[in-house]
């Protein structure tokens, strides 16, 4: 753990298997992420903003979340619902977000990549699909 602290969080999980659910989440999350800055920014310019700008606040913006997440160990929903007015902007661009299918879609990313760290550490199929349902 002194290690792997030296460049990040070091957390332990209560069994060995979990280490591949890890891997989907934080060994493959900073591409989802990306790809959400990415796309939050496309939206600003499809809104008119300047790329550089619209980068800049896409980024800041996830790192500001985060940081709430992190800093009021509050449940995402909970700061998500403190920040949606009823009838406003924010819960207009929920309800899209729900429409595209951002959770499904997050949740079988995120299963897709534990499932291939599970094949490349040589777990079989069957053992995929029956005891870890995947």
């Amino acid at each position: 753990s002194t290690i792997f602290g030296s460049v990040g969080l070091a957390m332990e999980v209560p069994s060995e298997h979990l280490l591949d659910a890890v891997t989907g989440v934080s060994g493959s999350g900073p591409a989802y992420v990306y790809q959400f800055i990415e796309a939050l920014s496309d939206g600003g310019v499809r809104c008119g903003l300047a790329r550089n700008v619209a980068t800049e606040l896409a980024a800041q913006t996830v790192m500001g979340a985060a940081k709430m997440v992190l800093e009021t160990g509050k449940h995402p929903g909970e700061l998500k619902d403190a920040v949606t007015s009823p009838g406003g902007t924010t819960i207009a661009g929920v309800e899209a977000l729900e429409q595209g299918g951002l959770r499904a879609t997050t949740i079988s990313a995120v299963k897709a990549s534990t499932r291939r760290s599970m094949q490349l550490g040589g777990v079989s199929e069957e053992d995929i699909k029956s005891k870890y349902n995947l």
